[in-house]
């Protein structure tokens, strides 16, 4: 297993390597100036110069990436072009705001995904079946801005049962602890924050989790049934074992495997999804940030935040893979 582990690691430089590469690489060849962005429409051509030298970007694109990936190394991603700022104290601040949002919204997504997938495969072609399968698809095709829009609209404008934007009311103020205000309210017995976190995060959560617990349901669905007509399944059934006891000790436990898959990829959609919720949202996170700094041409917040984003992805890659071998004892990680 620690082998394993390693060869894994090792097998990800590689791949943020060329992630580091692509990202540069798309980002410097983008029309546009940040110098020029900084000084605006007036400046002169020997401010614009003097600023570029003081930023490095007059110096060759390789040598440029080569201190970016040099500073990376050693936990220095650079300052903001726009607010002067250490890159990774920016993002730690907003960060918080972020995983807690993912948090709440993949917990939607596998709570509802699975339970919907596996009374799908239980009671196939049903009424139910029909409806959770037709929802699933109307899920999927749904863009997150629009679907965020939509519960704005009815939730908060028309019935104003949810508010529209931001992570908590004006009238409260907790220690941020952990930066994440539903267990720093718990953590403070402020209770009436937490509610209030709470209802912040409903509609941003949903409008979030909607298409990955619409893949996770049909995902669900399609290895359930696969299980579900193995002789093992009937020789339990033969046993006595009670319907529940099959369906959730014998059946899902093997259909597992390729629901976790989907589970590991769809946390690449939450950060891809959460920039456009958090900016339909207002939601102080890094999504938000990130249009942001394209918007005003910030390379390092740009190439920093992909970068330190890709190597989350991969290392939650790895972590997935590493539970097959507990979900399922006949894999071998070697």
């Amino acid at each position: 297993m620690i082998s394993y582990i390693i060869k894994r690691l090792l097998w990800a430089i590689p791949t943020l390597l060329g992630v580091s590469v692509l990202v540069f690489s798309m980002v410097h060849l983008a029309p546009g100036d940040p110098a020029f962005s900084m000084l605006g429409d007036h400046a002169t051509k020997e401010s614009v110069d003097l600023l570029r030298e003081q930023m490095g970007l007059n110096k060759p694109l390789f040598e440029q990436y080569l201190m970016f990936v040099s500073n990376a190394l050693q936990g220095d991603f650079g300052v903001s072009i726009t607010s002067g700022e250490p890159v990774m104290d920016e993002f730690m601040q907003r960060f918080p705001a972020t995983v807690e949002l993912s948090l709440v919204a993949m917990t939607f997504a596998v709570i509802i995904g699975l339970l919907a997938g596996i009374i799908s495969a239980v009671y196939r072609y049903s009424i139910f079946d029909y409806a959770a399968m037709s929802t699933a698809l109307a899920g999927v095709s749904m863009p997150v801005f629009w679907l965020g829009l939509m519960l704005i609209y009815f939730f908060s404008v028309e019935l104003a049962w949810l508010p529209v934007s931001g992570r908590l009311g004006y009238e409260f103020d907790i220690d941020e602890v952990t930066g994440l205000f539903l267990i720093d309210s718990i953590l403070m017995s402020d209770y009436e924050a937490f509610w209030d976190a709470l209802k912040h995060l409903i509609l941003p959560a949903i409008a979030l989790g909607t298409i990955p617990m619409a893949i996770i349901a049909r995902m669900t669905r399609a290895s359930m049934i696969e299980v579900l007509k193995e002789d093992y399944i009937r020789t339990a059934k033969a046993k006595g074992c009670s319907t529940l006891q099959v369906i959730m000790i014998h059946a899902l436990k093997n259909a597992l495997l390729p629901i976790l898959t989907v589970i590991g990829l769809m946390v690449g959609t939450l950060f891809a999804g959460a920039i456009l919720t958090e900016t339909t949202f207002s939601w102080p996170g890094i999504g938000k940030w990130i249009i942001h700094a394209v918007n005003q041409r910030d390379f390092p917040i740009i190439q920093s935040t992909t970068l330190i984003v890709a190597s989350m992805f991969v290392l939650i890659n790895l972590i997935v893979d590493v539970m097959y071998a507990f979900v399922n004892p006949r894999i071998r990680l070697s």
